[in-house]
Parts: C-alpha cells; sequence; structure tokens
C-alpha cells in the first residue's frame, strides 16, 4: 500500500467548485477500526452542507466529505474480530469517504449484500441506517401503515419506499416533477403528490378516506411540520431527519393534542459505534436478506470518477432519481 491517497478537501466553503482534489498520508485504523481501500463512495446532501460550511464534522472525524463507502478491507486495527483483510465491505462513517482509503468502525462495517456490484454497495449505508433507525426503530410501519416520505425520488425517499411497502406498509410520497412522480410510483408508492401542483395535505386525505397518514418521514420542515401535522391520522408519528425549508417556524400544537401526535426526530453523524452497531446488526438481520432477494435495492443515478467530485454535487443540487456515487 502506498502511503499517500488521492482525496477530496474543502479549502473553503462553497458550491460545488469547492471541492478540490488533494493528497494526504493515508490514515490508519484505530482500536476496533478497520481500514478500507474504497471502491466507490455515496455522495448525500450532507456532504453538500458541509461543502457549504452548514454542516461541520463532529470532533474526531475527518474533515474529508464522504459518510459511506464501498471497498475491500486492507489493514485492520487493535482488536478487530469480525473482518479479515481482503474482505468486500461498505460501511457508514463520520467522515473521509472521498478519498482512495477510508477508516471504519468494525460495529459500523458490513459485507456487500449478495447481488450488489462496488457502486451499489456504496450506495446502501446512509440512507438505509438512516431510514431503519428513524422509521423502524422511531415508529412502527406494519401492515396496512399509512406512510409518506417527502421527497420520495432522493437516496432517502427511494430507500424509505421500498423498505416500508416490503414490510406491508401503504405508501405516499412527494416530488417535484410528473417524472419523479412515475419513478415513486414504480418504486411501491401507492400515489405521489406532484407538490408544484397539488396541495399533498388534500391529496392525501382524499386518497386516505379521510383516515390520513399514520408515518411521515420528512426532510423538508418549515411549512411542511404544520402540514404534516393536518395530514397526519390519529395517533401519527411525524419524523424530521432535516430542515431543508429551515428548522424555526411558528406552529399550533393543538393538534398534536387532539390526534395524541408524536412528533420526533434524530441525526445519524453524531451517534456512538455502538449506537450505529446495533443499527447495522438489525440491517443484517432483517434487509440484507430483502437486498439478496431482489426486494429491495439502492437506486442508482450516476456515477463519477473521484476527480470529478464537484459534477457530482453539481448533480446532487440538480435534478436526480436515487443514489450518486464517486468511484476511486
Amino acid at each position: 500500500m502506498s502511503t499517500m491517497m488521492r482525496c477530496i478537501e474543502i479549502p473553503e466553503p462553497g458550491g460545488p467548485e469547492a471541492l478540490i482534489l488533494g493528497h494526504r498520508e493515508r490514515p490508519e485504523p484505530g482500536e476496533g477500526e478497520v481500514l478500507i481501500q474504497v471502491a466507490a463512495a455515496g455522495v448525500n446532501r450532507p456532504d453538500a452542507m458541509q461543502r457549504a460550511g452548514n454542516y461541520p464534522p463532529p470532533p474526531g472525524a475527518s474533515d474529508i466529505p464522504g459518510l459511506e463507502v464501498s471497498g475491500t478491507i486492507a489493514a485492520l486495527g487493535e482488536g478487530v474480530t469480525r473482518y479479515q483483510v481482503g474482505e468486500k465491505v461498505c460501511a457508514l462513517i463520520s467522515g473521509g469517504g472521498y478519498a482512495e482509503y477510508a477508516v471504519a468502525h468494525e460495529l459500523c462495517t458490513l459485507p456487500v449484500p449478495d447481488g450488489l456490484s462496488m457502486e451499489e454497495a456504496a450506495a446502501v449505508p446512509e440512507t438505509f441506517f438512516t431510514v431503519w433507525t428513524n422509521v423502524f426503530e422511531r415508529s412502527d410501519i406494519t401492515e396496512g401503515t399509512t406512510f409518506l416520505v417527502h421527497g420520495g425520488t432522493s437516496g432517502i425517499g427511494t430507500t424509505a419506499i421500498q423498505l416500508a411497502k416490503a414490510f406491508g406498509a401503504t405508501v405516499y410520497a412527494t416530488a417535484g416533477s410528473d417524472e419523479k412522480c412515475r419513478a415513486a410510483e414504480e418504486l411501491g408508492a401507492e400515489k405521489c403528490v406532484n407538490y408544484r401542483e397539488a396541495d399533498f395535505v388534500e391529496v392525501l386525505k382524499e386518497a386516505t378516506g379521510g383516515k390520513g397518514i399514520d408515518v411521515t418521514l420528512d426532510m423538508v420542515g418549515g411549512d411542511y411540520v404544520a402540514r404534516n401535522m393536518k395530514v397526519a391520522a390519529k395517533q401519527g408519528r411525524i419524523i424530521n431527519i432535516a430542515f431543508q425549508k429551515g428548522s424555526k417556524m411558528e406552529i399550533n400544537l393543538i393538534p398534536v393534542m387532539l390526534k395524541r401526535l408524536t412528533l420526533t426526530g434524530s441525526t445519524l453523524r453524531i451517534r456512538s459505534p455502538e449506537e450505529k452497531g446495533e443499527i447495522a446488526e438489525a440491517l443484517l438481520r432483517y434487509v440484507w436478506p430483502m437486498i439478496a432477494r431482489g426486494e429491495v435495492k439502492p437506486v442508482m443515478d450516476r456515477s463519477f470518477p473521484l476527480e470529478n467530485a464537484a459534477d457530482s454535487h453539481a448533480a446532487l443540487d440538480a435534478d436526480h432519481i436515487g443514489k450518486i456515487v464517486l468511484t476511486m
């Protein structure tokens, strides 16, 4: 192994052009960690937020962007027992993915699911970890649950639609064009509402016969918070994982009382390896077999070579359906 590697750096916050190809010393795995020779790295909205200066890495994490990778284990840190050098894996990491080598905790590392390419495997951890912990651990998806995901053709959205459908939910989504709505419905959504042309509250109230939505996964925030409450069913659960339209708003909480609603949310990056490891174990037990059977699969938009990371972020900021990855 070379002691140096190519990586993407952010000398100054900004637009996609702020991503610069650089060279650094290869990281070394610490106790309980593995060194991965990266084959591909997922490109996600938090990476763009970090690029813009709005989402700094947590203490101790690499300042290189990138929260998920696939590749081959190149070295083991002290005490690692789950993996051996040469195994093909994918991993959720706290930073450092846009590079030829990255360090991951063994608890947050999983074998590449059967049937997936390395590019597809790199598109799994961030979205599948996020959807599982929020939709299935913080809520309760069972047969007949009505489930709404905003941004139905994003990486999170395409994952959430498939997983909720696989567990028996009746799935609804929102998206910004008729083309995206068709894509969401092909993935399993009962109905996808083009939010540029219709009010999802009214459409989904009618679609559910007035019952409303049991579980909502929201990345928008802003005025969507009150609208989610309006369309929620009695004892509905509303989960926020991002606030693209803002995290501060004035809302009337009376519907929370009258409908007995639960408003919750979470973030993943700052959690301990042990907490993330529990999610990994659940995915390996419940979801990896679904992927192997072809019931659930990451939806791929396109890939870019590492040196074109700026183009990948331009694509992320533009219209896309599913996941974007960088390849080494």
